[in-house]
């Protein structure tokens, strides 16, 4: 980690990611992607903030036993009672590290804080020396850095190394900097902090204004060694820097930024997904390495120049990334082996169980569809993934629509086991539904705020993936459902957003977690 060309890569897509409305995960959730950034080669796994709730602590102390070769990472702000709560939580693992940190900016001294900055820098000091008693490796950020005052950043980075400090991140919070400012502000450390050479400097930006990866590679060229990012670039407002895109920014242009990062690109494409499935957040078609237009290409001039040479519009593989061309051509004659080798080549390793389920959906798709494609299994797949262990399954649903009226929906759930039965009018199918879920599970105080249907493939039998956003008292939680049914996806992607709600409501701090959407 402390070789000149090595970058260390700080993966927060379990803390600042989780704080994206809507992507709250589970603990077996949480612990899934764990498994995953640790078989991918992530060289720090921030896993939570552990003050802010029972169910944060318990993700992290699980994550710090489960986890084998990744540093596990648990946040605190500048405040004992955090820090006692991160080293408790960490404490089973093999490596691992406390983050603290406080703001240094003017604007979030005076407003946020109200302390004067002497207070600041005392803060900074006791924190990390009362963190070293937990572990050796010590992280501490300066929120807001980059709107600190140069002279002031550089005393609170040189306190907080000569404290214990072994990593010390200059966050752009606010996603506010650009390349050339940022980049000046990691060289200017650097050059003025007399102990900066005993401490790694790292990066954490955020994407208000679409820079962060850019600025990240902008710290690397200026001395930064550890970039701090996530998975599909989730996190705060307009996300985080996209660890996909760092990484493969740094492996494809390697003449211009020679380093190198321990990740195993070949595993992008897969933990992308789980992602996406587990927080039922849609990668967006064009998104940079794994949307799904990433490799595709349209226009004939382009088809032309791939059939004569890859490289004449495609800088990286498909294979660099996970993706693999098909052999097995999916439909209804398609057997379980098959169907379980399939999904394999795209990433998915199911339990028996839930094969079982995906295996019997898929087959009723294939009657209903002429041809299956990959995004049809990945769809249906990630759909039956993110139910596996929801309070409320979906059993049935009867819909009479149409211009005569009235709309009616027959809805049948299971509730811990025990079925429900239910028939209510609406004014339109999807009310019918969205009115049938709530008298068979009350939940007066959560708002529906996004119904959002779009075709996971082309045609008319198209599959129809369906998204559900709900708000209940600043709780905020997406849902997905698919189907080749529009109806049957819109009752599923309610009810999956009514499961995370469900889960959301049990040990939630809104106090605490408010606190903690730093750095």
């Amino acid at each position: 980690m402390s070789s000149k060309d090595q970058i260390v890569i700080f993966d927060t897509t379990l803390r600042d990611g989780e704080q994206s409305p809507g992507c709250s995960m589970n603990l077996e959730e949480k612990l899934k992607m764990a498994r995953l950034l640790d078989e991918m080669g992530v060289d720090i796994i921030e896993a939570g903030f552990p003050v802010a709730s029972p169910g944060d602590f318990e993700a992290v102390n699980e994550i710090a036993k489960t986890v084998k070769n990744s540093v596990v990472c648990g946040l605190s702000r500048a405040k004992k009672a955090d820090i006692e709560a991160s080293g408790d939580a960490i404490k089973p693992a093999k490596r691992k590290r406390i983050h603290t940190f406080i703001s240094t900016s003017p604007l979030h001294m005076k407003h946020k804080l109200q302390m004067p900055p002497e207070q600041v820098l005392e803060a900074v000091a006791e924190s990390v020396t009362f963190a070293r008693n937990f572990t050796d490796d010590v992280e501490w950020s300066a929120e807001d850095a980059s709107r600190t005052e140069d002279d002031f950043l550089c005393h609170a980075v040189e306190i907080a190394i000569n404290s214990g400090a072994t990593t010390v991140n200059i966050p752009d919070t606010v996603g506010y900097t650009i390349p050339e400012e940022y980049g000046a502000k990691i060289a200017m450390l650097m050059e003025r902090v007399p102990n900066i050479d005993k401490a790694i400097i790292s990066t954490h930006c955020h994407n208000d204004l679409g820079l962060a990866v850019a600025n990240s590679l902008a710290g690397v060229a200026n001395g930064a060694r550890q970039i701090e990012c996530t998975i599909n670039g989730i996190g705060e407002r307009a996300g985080n820097a996209a660890l996909e895109e760092i990484v493969m920014a740094l492996r494809t242009r390697h003449d211009m930024m020679p380093y190198t990062t321990n990740i195993e690109t070949e595993k992008i494409t897969k933990i992308s997904r789980t992602l996406s499935a587990i927080t039922g957040f849609a990668v967006q078609p064009n998104k940079a390495i794994v949307g799904a237009n990433a490799f595709a290409h349209e226009s004939g001039i382009h088809q032309d120049g791939m059939l004569k040479h890859a490289n004449t519009y495609e800088i990286m593989t498909p294979e660099s990334v996970g993706l693999t061309e098909s052999k097995l051509v999916m439909g209804k004659h398609s057997g379980r082996h098959a169907f379980k080798t399939k999904l394999a080549e795209l990433g998915f390793e199911l339990g028996d169980n839930a094969l079982q389920e995906a295996f019997a959906r898929f087959k009723n798709l294939a009657d209903k569809k002429k041809e299956i494609f990959e995004d049809d299994l990945i769809a249906l797949v990630e759909d039956e993934v993110v139910r596996e262990n929801e309070r409320i399954k979906f059993v049935s649903l009867q819909i009479v629509a149409g211009t005569k009226g009235p709309q009616t929906a027959e809805l049948t759930l299971s509730i811990d086991g025990a079925e429900k039965i239910t028939k209510v009018e609406g004014n339109g199918p999807v009310d019918a539904i969205f009115k049938a879920i709530r008298e068979i599970e009350p939940h007066a105080d959560a708002h529906l705020k996004l119904y959002q249907v779009h075709a996971v493939t082309g045609g008319t039998d198209a599959q129809a993936e369906v998204t559900v956003r709900l708000e209940e008292n600043g709780r905020t939680v997406n849902g997905q459902g698919a189907d080749a049914d529009t109806l049957v996806a819109s009752a599923r992607a309610y009810i999956n957003a009514l499961n995370k709600l469900m889960m959301k409501r049990e040990g939630f701090n809104p106090q605490t977690a408010s606190d903690a959407l730093a750095p």
